[in-house]
């Protein structure tokens, strides 16, 4: 018997997928080009926007005759056991596989923002939580785990991480992000996208591009941001997880931006992505994105105009589920209207990368190992390393915190003793659960109530709910005030309910008016501060919230971002001391619930000043963080003039003055006082986290290159300029405390996609 080219690992897979496309007819090609939704209902609530006007019926059995591209959240969808539902898995890849000419599986895919969207799956921190943990190494760490999860039950590709970068923090999705600065979100992001790579799963990078700049922060809104926003804050992230990352999948955004809808875009899907950037992968709908080219943009008149304007931009699978791309895409390619290069073109992306996961080996096998288990305890340990440094300590200005092990504490608050507090909405319990409410959630959580107990057990704590999340019901605030009445100290556990389209108070589409805390909490913590019981805040939230209406008022300040499964020890740990809080804010925290959208990357008008009764300068900076250690910095950097091509090394030792072992965050910010077009005032291009010992010291090293000073001038080209910079090391985005400046000489020079995206640390002794 002679093995057919496409199925001869021997050969180059370009080779093997040209014979199989030249073997293959024109509804078998377009068979590859989307994916069926099996669990989806058109039921309850959904958890993808317009689920149920946009779910089609199909037949099954018919439908993959002609093959099948892919599979869409056979765990995520619906509760079901992780051993039984990789064998179920199995048993429809052998049913595909069996009832086409060509035996080809289907790919599947999960959700996997802050673990396996799946039940009795780890849930890891959300990925604002790893911005302020500014610790890509662990982060990769974290994806590698979830990787080899998805694997071990038979998914391919992961549908993450989220590399939009946070513009206005009304957005729901805000917790979906991992900040509002573009290089801590590229470099995390690289990260986690390394990690899923390594453990063999399609990592895909979303949302392509600009879904964070939605106007007025709602949820699929225009945007309206210009074209040098985009390319220097929006597109960066993207470009260093593709360089770095290895990322083999994006995901076309829900937007339009300046009348243009992602998915129909090809000076976004091809030119830029693949002619600027290399890319060589697959480009997936969002969920119903093709359909909505035609009900929702109204930029196509039939399904079969929306299929044809998406594979022209350069989108190559349908997601979730068959729509345009099944017979209005064949009727049309049939009659003349859609040409059938097009099919070819999307047909061998899906079909290479088909090739490289090994679904067009002879000796391909779906069975899953025996034993799965999907919240291992090296899952646990990890999610609570994550989770204590993403935890920040926001202010302490007495030194209330850590509590005494004997204090008598009251602790008050909705989140306290909930264990969805701790998770996001594309969490499993919070993201499916929800309408599930027989079954159990699948892992241990333990709340902030619970931990603290734990952590301090000869301390006298009472609780009170004192009000729900969101809720107007002020009727808890007696019981609230009395049990902090009778305490040395309150801890006031306030923030956020995950949830979907409204169902929650942070995730997507449940965008805020404002920033104030929701419901009746903001009034809560005004009774429990009048007590004059010292009250310690913790918030657990999915953004920042405005906390100037309590500047000076508190005791202490806690901030963790839905901190995963194991948060409530994390947060409980910070509490009681066996924690040094080490998080820095990847997201300012405002002073005031108005002016908004603000976000640290402001030119000087958008900064403070006489013209505008309006301050928005944040009560708390990006990048900030106190810790219960002190730390001293010395830097000989000194001021310097290096051509336009140069490269500048600037060095500072951190020593740990203080008593406790604890972790520094040393920041590089770059300030350009004079360039051709406005400039934020400061950006972050370099950080490094240091572990010290009491007493010991590092010596980190920024290799900084004139590369990271680009950006893109009134000729949309990406340009590094002459004149004056400033360096500055820092421990937030404000606190400055070294300064080098550097003077750039020679011509103006245009840089490319091959430029620097990344400042190079060295650090010298304990890291």
């Amino acid at each position: 018997m002679t093995t057919a080219p496409w199925r001869d690992p021997a050969l180059p897979a370009a080779a093997r997928v040209d014979d199989l496309l030249s073997r293959m007819t024109l509804a078998e090609k377009t068979a590859q080009l989307y994916g069926v939704w099996v669990g989806a209902s058109t039921d309850g609530n959904g958890v993808a926007p317009l689920q149920r006007e946009m779910t089609a019926d199909y037949d099954w059995d018919e439908l993959i005759t002609q093959g099948l591209g892919q599979l869409t959240r056979p765990f995520g969808t619906a509760p079901v056991d992780p051993a039984l539902g990789a064998r179920a898995l199995a048993r429809a890849q052998r049913r595909i596989a069996a009832a086409g000419r060509f035996g080809i599986p289907a790919l599947a895919h999960e959700e996997c923002l802050a673990g396996f969207t799946a039940w009795q799956a780890t849930a890891y921190p959300v990925p604002l939580a790893w911005g302020a943990s500014f610790d890509p190494s662990l982060v990769e760490e974290m994806a590698r785990n979830i990787g080899r999860d998805l694997r071990t039950v038979g998914v391919h590709q992961g549908l993450a991480p989220v590399l939009d970068v946070v513009r206005d923090p009304r957005w729901g999705r805000v917790e979906e992000t991992i900040g509002e600065d573009p290089y801590l979100v590229g470099t995390v992001g690289a990260a986690y996208v390394r990690g899923l790579e390594s453990a063999g799963i399609v990592a895909t990078l979303k949302h392509f591009a600009g879904y964070a700049s939605s106007a007025g922060a709602r949820n699929q809104a225009p945007v309206r941001a210009g074209v040098r926003e985009l390319a220097d804050v929006t597109l960066p992230p993207f470009e260093l997880a593709l360089r770095e990352g290895g990322a083999r999948s994006v995901m076309a955004a829900y937007n339009e931006t300046d009348g243009v809808p992602a998915s129909a875009d090809p000076g976004l899907l091809t030119r830029l992505l693949r002619e600027d950037w290399g890319f060589t992968g697959t480009v997936v709908a969002d969920y119903f994105g093709v359909r909505f080219l035609q009900s929702q943009h109204r930029v196509a008149g039939t399904k079969a105009e929306a299929a044809h304007a998406a594979l022209t931009a350069g989108l190559d699978v349908e997601l979730p589920t068959v729509e345009c791309f099944g017979k209005p895409l064949l009727e049309a390619v049939e009659a003349g209207e859609v040409p059938e290069d097009l099919i070819d073109r999307a047909a061998r992306r899906v079909l290479l990368q088909k090739c490289e996961l090994g679904l067009l080996d002879e000796d391909w096998n779906p069975e899953p190992p025996a034993r799965i288990d999907l919240d291992s305890t090296a899952n646990r340990v990890l999610a609570r390393r994550l989770a204590e440094e993403s935890v920040v300590l926001l202010d302490n200005p007495d030194g209330i915190l850590p509590l005494s092990p004997d204090t008598r504490i009251a602790v008050v608050g909705p989140r306290a003793a909930d264990a969805l507090a701790m998770l996001g909405c594309y969490s499993f319990p919070s993201h499916v659960l929800t309408e599930h409410p027989d079954i159990p959630m699948g892992i241990g959580i333990p709340t902030v109530l619970e931990a603290l107990r734990a952590e301090l057990p000869d301390a006298k704590v009472t609780f009170a709910e004192g009000c729900d999340t969101s809720a107007p019901d002020t009727s808890g605030f007696e019981e609230a005030v009395a049990r902090t009445s009778e305490a040395d100290v309150c801890v006031a556990v306030l923030g956020d309910r995950a949830g979907l389209f409204g169902r929650g108070t942070s995730g997507e589409g449940c965008d805020a008016t404002d920033l104030r805390l929701p419901g009746v909490q903001a009034e809560l913590l005004d009774t429990l501060v009048a007590t004059g019981v010292p009250v310690v805040l913790v918030l657990l939230t999915g953004r920042p919230y405005a906390l100037g209406r309590w500047q000076g008022r508190l005791a202490a300040a806690v901030q963790a971002f839905f901190p995963g499964e194991e948060g409530g020890p994390a947060v409980a740990g910070v509490l009681s001391g066996r924690v040094n809080p080490s998080g820095r804010l990847p997201v300012s925290v405002p002073q005031l619930p108005g002016g908004q959208p603000w976000t640290y990357l402001q030119p000087p008008l958008g900064l403070a000043g006489e013209v505008s009764n309006l301050d928005p300068t944040p009560l708390y900076a990006f990048g900030h963080g106190r810790s219960y250690t002190t730390f001293a910095w010395e830097s000989e950097a000194a001021d310097t003039r290096i051509g336009t091509d140069g490269s500048y090394d600037m060095t500072v030792t951190v020593r740990n003055t203080g008593e406790r072992a604890g972790a520094e965050v040393v920041q590089l910010y770059l300030h350009d006082p004079v360039a051709s077009v406005t400039r934020p005032d400061v950006r972050l291009i370099g950080y490094q986290r240091v572990e010290l010992a009491p007493g010991e010291e590092s010596r980190v090293t920024f290799r900084f290159h004139t590369d990271l000073s680009s950006f893109t001038d009134r000729s949309l080209r990406r340009v590094v300029e002459p004149g004056i910079l400033e360096l500055r090391l820092a421990a937030s985005s404000t606190d400055v405390r070294h300064t080098a400046r550097l003077e750039l000489t020679g011509p103006v020079r245009v840089v490319g996609a091959d430029r620097v995206l990344r400042c190079e640390t060295e650090v010298s002794g304990p890291a």
